[in-house]
């Protein structure tokens, strides 16, 4: 976890460099007149840069009313005003469907594409499609795999297997001998490898339940009923932050002393992380997923810069506990972290 963390600590350094950098470069005055005019601007809502009006589009594998995806656009949007961008958002928790809106704006000459690829076989025809036409193309979130033979600048995100290969890592140390990792979206390439990586480093015994994340109740219906089944479940892993009340939910009707424990943070989360409802939650910081890929696309455009070197920017995990929670709080209410 601990080199991890550093490899976060160490990416987010370089792109403050790359980016004040960047920015500074951008200004005819320079200096402090420049970082004054730059803040000034931000503080507005206004751009701070004065590069053409450019179009980027984002398309994900979201679902309807995933939270997670409100912090990514948050993100998205941010750098979107400082940068002059004008952004488009589009989602489909459907393959096919997310390669069809991908379509969609290449057909729209957009200046730029940001897509996730849970579903890398929908997408690759769409994505090379993009690269054909010209359109930089960046990956966030899931595809890091796939990503660079797929033909994108990049991946933002966090690796999947390592971030869960942290989590069975927890676990051992908080001394769980049976864990239940429970899958919300079939077909999803990353929720699989979350739960692989959780088995590599898990001492114990890991069983994975495959719930419909559309239906709610079914979700803690479905947990709730192995627990009652199985009472030497002592852990639950959800893959997403909306699925951790419902396992908290399901704990308390099955009567399970199961500890919750969840990927992805929220300020629902942090409220329970705090009063102990939740062990520890794993953050990939979606906020700087959004935002690090509309600048990056803004840096190509303007400069040709690529970051990674082949390989994923990391954006996480981090392993978020109680004790974090509180320092965190605030940001997850403003939805930013």
């Amino acid at each position: 976890m601990a080199r991890v963390r550093t490899g976060v600590r160490a990416v987010g350094a370089l792109l403050a460099a790359v980016l004040g950098a960047s920015l500074a470069g951008c200004s005819a005055t320079g200096g402090k007149r420049a970082e004054d005019a730059r803040k000034a601007a931000a503080a507005e809502g206004r751009a701070a840069v004065t590069t053409p009006r450019w179009t980027f589009a984002m398309v994900t594998h979201s679902g309807d009313g995933d939270t997670f995806w409100d912090i990514v656009q948050n993100g998205a949007k941010q750098a979107a005003v400082k940068d002059d961008i004008n952004f488009l958002y589009a989602h489909s928790d459907e393959g096919q469907q997310q390669a069809q809106l991908v379509d969609s704006y290449i057909d729209k000459k957009v200046d730029g594409l940001i897509v996730t690829l849970a579903k890398p076989g929908a997408m690759k025809d769409a994505v090379a499609k993009a690269t054909r036409a010209g359109i930089p193309v960046i990956t966030v979130n899931s595809g890091s795999e796939e990503s660079k033979s797929f033909g994108a600048l990049t991946h933002i995100g966090q690796d999947e297997t390592i971030a869960g290969e942290a989590v069975g890592d927890e676990l051992d140390k908080r001394g769980r001998k049976k864990a239940l990792c429970v899958l919300h979206e079939q077909g999803n390439v990353g929720h699989e490898q979350r739960c692989t990586g959780t088995g590599k480093t898990f001492d114990g015994q890991l069983q994975n339940l495959y719930v419909d994340g559309t239906n709610m109740p079914d979700v803690q219906a479905s947990i709730e009923a192995k627990l009652q089944s199985d009472p030497s479940i002592d852990a639950v892993v959800t893959l997403g932050a909306p699925f951790a009340d419902a396992a908290v939910q399901a704990k308390r009707s099955a009567q399970s002393k199961a500890e919750i424990d969840t990927f992805d943070l929220n300020a629902k989360v942090a409220t329970a992380l705090k009063a102990g409802d939740l062990g520890f939650a794993v953050d990939q910081q979606p906020y700087l997923q959004g935002y690090e890929a509309v600048d990056l696309l803004w840096l190509y455009r303007y400069n040709a810069d690529v970051l990674g070197g082949g390989r994923p920017v990391l954006t996480g995990p981090q392993i978020i506990t109680g004790e974090d929670a509180a320092e965190l709080q605030d940001y997850t209410e403003r939805g930013t972290r």
